[in-house]
């Protein structure tokens, strides 16, 4: 097999996988929030529930598409799919396993290895926010103009947290690769153990990104009805959630590759190991969800500005230092 054809293969697997993930990322989410709420979550369509999201995705897909009549037709029009587009490509540089070989051919199991892969997470999944600025201007609504400036804001906030973060990482291992970064996890141990003020800042920046609870301030539903998604219907609205949702499956890959070994384990396949990983992050977001009470606006530029970006800067230097000095 050619290289174009290998990267085709790769990428098509890379986004089928993001694609069925999503929806029972959904479905794990209702049904714990459910336990944690001592409710009952999604239980009827199909064995507990698992079809549910099939019939979520078949109601947005007959429901009617509304377009406002002042809105631009153009970003209106794509900046759901701009949305899509950015969570995706961010899992590009996610190895899920190591290299196997096919045809004679051997094949790395990620489907761009690039040699800056790590200033290429922290560029592309800057990129969502256009698609949420786009959105909520070209609504012509002042509700969806405020959630999408709350969003840039709060991109700009957290998104230096989550570099910062990412940088120290980097320098730990001496790469910016995110292969390099995985093999450095087998040789010596996890980057948690070095980093873990880089983990728990990681964390909470990643939470931001996503604009999970308790930092979900652009969609909030008590102030902006839904923020920049309110104009939105149909399946140009589930394109935002699926996007929110892939991004929530990125960055909880991304945390398991960038300071709990990745692929990397003992018995099991790689893959296996990697989606354990991914899963325990994904509940973290959950348990966060159910616990923690939504931030006011100036809380949560204070708590970046004020405390989590001083700090991280002064973990960069630490670490620096320490590198330095150990030779």
């Amino acid at each position: 097999m050619n290289d174009f054809t290998v990267s085709l293969v790769r990428s098509l697997i890379a986004v089928a996988l993001l694609m069925t993930a999503m929806p029972y990322i959904t479905w794990f989410e209702r049904r714990l929030l459910s336990r944690m709420q001592s409710r009952v979550g999604p239980n009827r369509v199909g064995l507990f529930g698992l079809l549910q999201p099939l019939a979520d995705g078949l109601k947005l897909f007959f429901k009617e598409d509304i377009r406002p009549d002042g809105a631009d037709r153009l970003l209106f029009v794509t900046a759901p799919a701009m949305a899509l587009f950015a969570a995706i490509a961010t899992f590009a540089v996610v190895p899920i396993g190591p290299s196997v070989e096919i045809a004679g051919t051997e094949v790395s199991m990620v489907v761009a290895d690039l040699p800056v892969g790590a200033l290429y997470v922290v560029g592309a999944s800057s990129l969502g926010i256009y698609a949420l600025l786009f959105g909520g201007w070209s609504s012509g609504s002042k509700y969806s103009l405020l959630g999408a400036l709350r969003a840039a804001a709060q991109v700009v906030s957290y998104e230096l947290l989550l570099g910062m973060a990412i940088v120290c990482v980097v320098l730990v291992h001496g790469s910016t690769s995110i292969g390099d970064i995985v093999a450095g996890q087998q040789r010596t141990t996890w980057t948690l153990w070095l980093q873990p003020v880089a983990f728990v800042l990681y964390l909470i920046a990643a939470c931001a990104e996503t604009n999970r609870a308790p930092f979900d301030l652009p969609e909030a539903e008590t102030e902006l009805v839904a923020g920049y998604l309110t104009e939105y219907t149909g399946m140009r609205f589930a394109m935002f959630f699926i996007a929110e949702y892939i991004n929530m499956f990125t960055v909880s890959a991304l945390a398991a590759t960038l300071f709990l070994g990745g692929w990397s384990g003992p018995f099991w396949p790689g893959p296996h190991w990697l989606l354990l990983k991914i899963l325990l992050f994904l509940f973290l977001f959950v348990w966060v969800r159910a616990t923690l009470p939504r931030l006011r606006y100036d809380q949560l530029m204070r708590l970046s500005w004020s405390t989590l970006i001083p700090l991280a800067m002064l973990n960069v230097a630490v670490t620096a230092v320490v590198i330095v000095a150990l030779g």
